[in-house]
């Protein structure tokens, strides 16, 4: 999702990023917050998913495994609780007048959980594994602004030529191949994150699986993993902030399934749960129900290798014979926003201007009969009046989207006359064979990885680590690659939108929402912090006191 950006001032460049954060809506909104008495330390029990896939900075590719990585490692820079991107391993940084070169001086007390000291040379080894084709990261691409980056990820030059440099161990300068206005965004990037060259070559993949070999920079140290049940992180006694750490030990236990979440609150088990099942939501409404702001869009992904699906109009019918309003109203219930194109909203351009406000609609989704009628058409035109002759439809999720999957069947089934099945794998085999495209429609969603809308655009090109629905087009492409390239910022946004058209022109995929981020917090946790891009924090978090 990230590429290089167009030209930004040299007074814009320095100025602080700031992406905003919900800190502890249940603080705002308990009105006998001020008269509690809360505590550091001790125990907490959270929630923020299931079993992670990696915690492998640089093969993670789920937002939960971000928010367990944000709390073992730190990068260059973080997002403090103000939403402000500001230095964190770096004591400070600099940019060159042109904005492509990046020189960031490392403090003097940043420790390894092992004791060892933090050098430019772990972040050295970290960006360049990064994007060694060897390391086999999906997320590679999410430093293609550095120099040479492009070049090395296609296997035509070789790690060490990558544009980061360690002057000394206390010094790291990165190129860039152009300005890029995001790039301290990105160097607080969950893959961007320093590991130690030695932990790796001596313990292989297991480095990142056993909690005795799992050496980091953050806050806290994984510490115990009871796989399917919890993972324990406690203080890193290393680490230069440790004294203003809330929790001793945070335990993340890991639940997939989204009704064992509320039971789990319910019972006490847990102070925070990151999602619940759609149709409790409205019971949870004043019980511990939240709704944080995200950058993300809930979308259906559609194969685009297979045969029953290269046809544009089938796809484009598919897209028309969803009712977006009725998911979020009797469905979801979870205030979402009718998607009706592919970049969430309240991405901003140059101008001020909201990035959705100015681009085409690929559909109207207030006028759904009017939808189904076309969609209805468009599926005739391809050669299946009323569904006769189509294929059979399996919708493949992961659990908790049974209700959406479930009503989009329906709608296909009852307004297109398809036979439509729908598919439940737990989250890694999922994840697996929807990556390797062993599948027919899948259920996705996309949460921005900075304040761009590249970080949505990016993920499409031909040949994309995240292209899931295996589209290619040249003339997407091509646009996706000026965008990176061109120092003209008006022309960047304006190729952005003629590339978010052509995803409309095309379908690859299906739009259904744009997110809020709906959790369960006790009244009880104090200082829980989130970001729009979906992680939560909890390295500040107190306890009230009975």
């Amino acid at each position: 999702m990230v590429s290089a950006t167009g030209c930004q001032s040299k007074e814009e460049q320095k100025q602080k990023t700031v992406v905003a954060t919900e800190a502890s809506l249940a603080d705002t909104n308990d009105t006998n917050a001020t008269n509690d008495t809360t505590a550091k330390g001790g125990t907490i029990n959270v929630h923020v998913g299931p079993e992670p896939n990696s915690i492998d900075p640089a093969l993670n590719v789920t937002v939960d495994g971000g928010s367990l990585l944000n709390h073992a490692f730190e990068g260059l820079t973080k997002i403090d609780q103000d939403g402000i991107y500001v230095d964190a391993q770096a004591a400070s940084h600099t940019v060159s007048e042109d904005g492509l070169v990046y020189t960031f001086t490392l403090r003097d007390d940043i420790r390894w959980s092992d004791g060892q000291s933090v050098k430019a040379s772990d972040f050295v080894y970290a960006w360049q594994r990064l994007v060694d084709p060897a390391t086999g990261a999906e997320y590679n691409y999410i430093i293609d602004m550095v120099q040479n980056a492009n070049a090395i990820m296609t296997g035509d030059a070789k790690p060490d030529t990558l544009g980061i440099k360690a002057l000394d161990d206390k010094t790291v300068e990165i190129t860039l191949v152009a300005p890029c206005a995001y790039f301290l965004e990105i160097c607080a990037f969950p893959n961007t994150f320093p590991v130690r060259q030695d932990i790796i070559e001596a313990y292989g993949d297991a480095w990142a699986t056993e909690p005795e070999h799992y050496v980091s920079n953050g806050p806290y140290t994984l510490t115990e993993w009871d796989h399917q049940s919890k993972m324990v992180y406690s203080k890193n006694q290393n680490y230069y902030g440790v004294d203003a750490l809330g929790p001793d030990q945070i335990n993340f236990m890991l639940i997939e399934d989204w009704n064992s979440v509320l039971t789990a609150f319910k019972n006490g088990d847990i102070l925070f749960g990151d999602e619940l099942p759609s149709e409790e939501m409205e019971a949870m409404k004043g019980n511990g129900l939240y709704f944080a702001p995200q950058l993300g869009t809930y979308f259906l992904c559609i194969n685009n290798q297979k045969e029953e699906f290269k046809d544009v109009n089938v796809r484009k019918a598919l897209a028309l014979a969803i009712d977006r309003q009725y998911i979020i109203d009797s469905v979801k219930k979870n205030g979402a926003v009718p998607a009706d194109t592919f970049v969430a909203k309240s991405l901003t351009e140059p101008n001020g201007t909201e990035f959705h406000s100015n681009a085409d609609a690929w559909y109207d989704t207030s006028d759904y009969d009017a939808n189904v009628s076309k969609a209805q058409k468009l599926l005739e035109d391809a050669g299946y009046p009323n569904g006769v002759g189509f294929p059979s439809i399996e919708i493949m999720i992961n659990p908790g989207h049974e209700d959406v999957a479930q009503a989009v069947q329906n709608m296909w089934q009852e307004k297109l006359g398809l036979n439509v099945t729908v598919a439940t794998n737990d989250w890694a085999v999922f994840v697996e064979t929807r990556q390797n495209g062993e599948y027919q429609i899948a259920r996705h969603g996309w949460l921005a990885d900075y304040n761009d809308p590249i970080s949505f655009l990016d993920m499409w090109v031909s040949g994309g680590g995240n292209n899931d629905a295996k589209f290619s087009n040249e003339e997407y492409d091509k646009l996706i690659q000026e965008v990176k390239t061109t120092t003209d910022n008006n022309e960047r946004y304006t190729k952005m939108h003629e590339a978010e058209k052509i995803l409309g022109e095309e379908m690859p995929i299906i739009p259904i929402y744009y997110y809020t981020d709906p959790y369960l917090q006790s009244d009880s946790l104090r200082g829980v912090y989130t970001a729009p891009l979906g992680y939560k924090f909890f390295m500040y978090c107190e306890t009230v006191q009975q």
